[in-house]
């Protein structure tokens, strides 16, 4: 007996708008585009009751390519438009495209609190360790420092990482992609929209003009298969060129090894636990850096709670279903009345 292969609603053209797409280029957004794209095709949700609301930066422009419902807003307030919207009509599939400038410095406030409510909105941080749109300022993950338009001797200041800040804000669903990569983050923004609750997916996106090859360590052909650990529920971390590398807890730490030596088995390789409630093993995934740890991508942490939008829906309910005013006629004749 065969499997019948389910048949998705749409093709993912359909969710191509109009709009000529004006980013430059070879510039990494073009890639996320496509794998939203095909993420909203391979879903169940009806073509109508999709929203896609961003902030200010080149990835904001995001809804004007998007056949689908859509707001662009200004910088930082994206976290405040997408809760709105949410709130407002819980069916909705929201979509919420910012940058590292738009959610961690202006809009850092609304980014922590939107996790910490746990709000159903899926959150596209596109991570370019730069200010694109503004033609190349440092931003609050570019590396200490690196020499800018706005630290010409280096900058300063050390970054954010976002991993750190939902794992810090409460946040029960962490992922982490490259623009680069089409397949995979179809699949885990398909994961994203599937948890109930926020979603902070950070995508690793090359911006060809004022930060070009910054992920390039991790991305090029050369390196890739020793940089990355793509990670999946109930599999053991391993990666390599020949997969044979693999993670090990070495007291309270996270040791890469290489099986078939020292004694090593595969046996002895971590297995991912993105549903595990305690984060400190996905803390420790996300804070791996290169060259000593590959970096950790996929969905790294995915743990249900109670999000929001069920909790603020169920209130409602059980208020109007104690409350004596049923109707406008009810309000107007309660409390104290008078007849002039």
């Amino acid at each position: 007996m065969t499997e019948e292969k389910t048949l998705s609603k749409y093709d993912f053209k359909e969710f191509k708008s109009d709009q000529e797409v004006r980013w430059c280029p070879g510039c990494g957004d073009t890639a996320v585009l496509m794998a939203v794209q095909k993420a909203m095709a391979a879903l169940d949700h009806n073509k109508e009751d999709y929203a896609v609301v961003s902030g200010i930066g080149c990835s904001s422009r995001f809804p004007y390519y998007m056949n689908t419902y859509g707001f662009h807003g200004i910088h930082g307030r994206a976290g405040v438009l997408a809760s709105g919207v949410k709130a407002a009509n819980p069916k909705l599939s929201v979509w919420q495209i910012t940058g590292d400038g738009d959610a961690l410095a202006i809009g850092g406030n609304h980014f922590i609190h939107e996790i910490r409510r746990n709000i159903d909105v899926n959150v596209l941080l596109f991570n370019n360790e730069i200010y694109g749109l503004t033609k190349g300022q440092y931003s609050p993950t570019s590396r200490f420092g690196q020499v800018t338009k706005t630290s010409p001797f280096g900058t300063i200041e050390y970054p954010f990482n976002p991993g750190e800040l939902v794992i810090g804000s409460q946040g029960k669903f962490f992922a982490r992609t490259l623009d680069v990569n089409v397949k995979e983050s179809t699949d885990v923004f398909i994961a994203a929209d599937k948890h109930k609750g926020c979603s902070i997916v950070e995508i690793l996106q090359n911006c060809v003009i004022f930060n070009h090859g910054v992920h390039f360590a991790i991305t090029s052909k050369e390196t890739r298969d020793d940089a990355q650990l793509w990670l999946e529920h109930g599999k053991p971390m391993i990666f390599g060129k020949d997969k044979n590398k693999g993670l090990v807890l070495d007291g309270f730490k996270l040791k890469v090894v290489t099986i078939g030596q020292n004694g090593v088995k595969e046996s002895d390789i971590l297995v991912h636990d993105a549903h595990e409630n305690d984060p400190s093993l996905h803390l420790a995934l996300i804070n791996m850096k290169l060259p000593d740890f590959p970096v950790a991508f996929g969905v790294i942490r995915d743990v249900e709670y109670p999000n929001y939008d069920d909790l603020m829906t169920k209130q409602i309910e059980e208020v109007q279903s104690k409350s004596k005013i049923k109707c406008m006629d009810d309000l107007l004749n309660s409390g104290s009345t008078w007849t002039v």
